[in-house]
């Protein structure tokens, strides 16, 4: 399986994922709200992997953004962490992850 396949395989076998670096004040902000709602997910510490720069390039480019924590909920990007701060304050974050069978 090639690092593509891989990192699309890992968000869409995931009901949640926050690809995060462990010295990230925003992946900690992320992960935090997360753990809050009791929500299950799979964190993907970049800086603890060997491929975690490849893995970095292949996110910016299903993403388009380079900018961590990358948060997706049933597959789909939501953004990094003021794009999940965002949908959350909005009320659509439970929703999202109640659709996503998360909650």
């Amino acid at each position: 399986m090639s690092k593509r396949e891989t990192v699309h395989a890992i968000i869409k076998d995931n009901k949640v994922v926050v690809f995060s670096q462990t010295f990230c004040c925003y992946c900690a902000s992320a992960k935090k709200t997360l753990n809050e709602l009791g929500v299950k997910f799979e964190v993907i510490e970049l800086d603890e992997r060997e491929d975690g720069e490849i893995i970095k390039d292949i996110l910016a480019e299903v993403t388009g953004e380079r900018m961590f924590p990358r948060v997706f909920i049933g597959g789909e990007s939501i953004g990094g962490n003021s794009d999940l701060q965002a949908v959350h304050s909005s009320g659509q974050l439970v929703h999202k992850l109640q659709k996503a069978g998360a909650l």
